[in-house]
């Protein structure tokens, strides 16, 4: 006996419309134009009849009647369709909440702890993906509730208000920690190897910085590049004029922490420092994804005999190893610090309706050809921040879990130089067994938290721009 009931002349409408919007769907996802060739049509004919006899088998038997409306189906198995692919930036939006993610962190403002999350992808010693890994933050974004709440790029969330962050993904993340501004969220931060403490952050709404910049001795001028927003190109050319007006004569571009933004943010402002040759170049599946973007002539704000350099770091991502592998490859900037995080795909946001959807399409690759996905931009000069000892690990456990640091600093909002030092001898004194370089550190940090306008750069603590700075001035002899 088929377990499958005939099926109604209304129900088989439904379904011939279903079938037929998912068959667009396949079309537009994948957007390959040989899909429709009669090799893959049997294939893909196949397989949406196995759909159709598990959907309406599901519908009509289901026990629970409620839970198998059409819609509630299919978002279900649109959402499956997506994580089957194993890439955690192609994301299927179930609802208008998680379809509001494509428009905020490019434009405008929302409600939420302001920070830039990803699900590095794992792979076990047989090179398969290991499912089940949490949230990593790549960013806070400065001035924002998580930056002051002391969230450090390279943080894990292990749990968001009590919930495991292993099975989510950075989509469902993302939609528990926006919020009303003045809710709060609790995260379960991991730091290290084994230091797990909470963070209460009280939303706000969230404003995504761009461009911040300063004079160093008189003569470098120094631009810290926060996002690849919409409005980044108009500031950092805002910038560029300004320093070199007030007398720079050389550049330090600052990408660390810089998790990236968009494709042509980032072309247009190579082109600033480019007078001729390729920025970027993009390959997919699909030829009209494929592209190569050139500087053009006349473009380039900075003068062509003027010495650039680019500090990046393990949270540079994504535009910013564009930018920095562009200059790299073009030999027009020398690249101080450590290897970028390694996102070189590029994603395709679609929405018509109620449908809207994320798909990487393409992978990106440095003028030299090569790939920067999993990968990264190499310094060309290496600065690494010293890695803290087992035992510097346990004391930094102390300061955090006991408050040490963030207590002082609530009573002292603008130290002198002897309070600090001070300070550092009194932690000392109680066991802290933490070089004095970072326990300065954590506490320059913790200050420029609590305060509005925090200085541009600190070079008294910052080796890795201490070594750019020294870098250029060494080229002036």
């Amino acid at each position: 006996m088929n377990i499958l009931r005939t099926i109604s002349k209304r129900e088989r409408l439904v379904w011939i419309i279903v079938t037929v919007s998912l068959a667009g769907f396949i079309l537009l996802v994948t957007l390959a134009p040989n899909l429709a060739a009669q090799a893959q049509g049997g294939n893909d004919q196949e397989a949406l009849q196995r759909f159709d006899s598990v959907y309406f088998y599901v519908k009509d038997n289901f026990v629970d009647a409620d839970k198998t409306d059409a819609k509630r189906l299919i978002d279900g198995a649109l959402d499956g369709l997506f994580k089957s692919l194993d890439d955690s930036h192609s994301v299927y939006f179930k609802n208008s909440q998680e379809r509001q993610e494509l428009e905020d962190t490019t434009s405008g403002s929302f409600g939420g702890i302001g920070c830039y999350i990803s699900k590095q992808q794992v792979y076990d010693m047989d090179g398969k993906p290991v499912e089940n890994t949490p949230i990593e933050i790549v960013s806070p974004f400065e001035g924002t509730p998580a930056y002051r709440a002391g969230v450090n790029a390279g943080d894990l969330i292990m749990k968001i208000d009590g919930e495991s962050t292993l099975d989510l993904t950075t989509d469902d993340a993302v939609s528990r920690l926006r919020g009303k501004p003045g809710t709060s969220v609790t995260l379960t931060i991991r730091r290290g190897g084994s230091l797990e403490f909470d963070v209460v952050i009280v939303r706000g709404t969230i404003e995504i910085p761009t461009v911040k910049s300063a004079l160093i001795n008189g003569n470098i001028g120094y631009i810290r590049l926060i996002e690849f927003s919409a409005y980044a190109p108009a500031r950092m050319k805002d910038a560029l004029l300004d320093v070199q007006s007030k007398g720079a004569k050389s550049i330090v571009l600052d990408l660390r922490a810089n998790p990236g933004g968009l494709l042509d943010s980032a072309i247009s402002i190579a082109d600033y420092f480019i007078p001729e040759g390729t920025i970027v170049s993009v390959l997919g599946r699909s030829p009209s994804q494929n592209a190569v973007y050139f500087a053009k002539k006349g473009n380039d704000l900075v003068p062509a005999d003027m010495p650039v350099t680019v500090l990046i770091n393990k949270s540079s991502a994504s535009a910013s190893e564009i930018l920095a592998g562009a200059l790299k490859d073009n030999g027009r900037a020398e690249i101080v610090g450590e290897t970028s995080y390694g996102k070189g795909s590029v994603q395709v946001p679609f929405s018509r309706d109620d449908l809207t959807f994320k798909l990487t399409v393409a992978r990106y690759y440095s003028p030299s050809g090569a790939t920067v996905d999993k990968v990264g931009i190499t310094p060309t000069v290496e600065v690494k921040v010293p890695a803290l000892s087992d035992d510097e690990l346990k004391a930094y456990e102390k300061i955090i879990k006991g408050g040490l640091i963030a207590g002082w600093v609530k009573h002292h909002h603008s130290p002198t130089d002897r309070q600090i030092r001070a300070f550092i001898a009194e932690l000392q004194k109680k066991g802290i067994e933490l070089r004095e370089t970072s326990l300065r550190r954590l506490i320059l940090d913790e200050i420029y938290r609590t305060v509005n306008n925090p200085p541009v750069y600190d070079l008294g603590s910052d080796i890795v721009l201490k070594k750019a700075v020294d870098l250029l001035n060494a080229k002036k002899k």
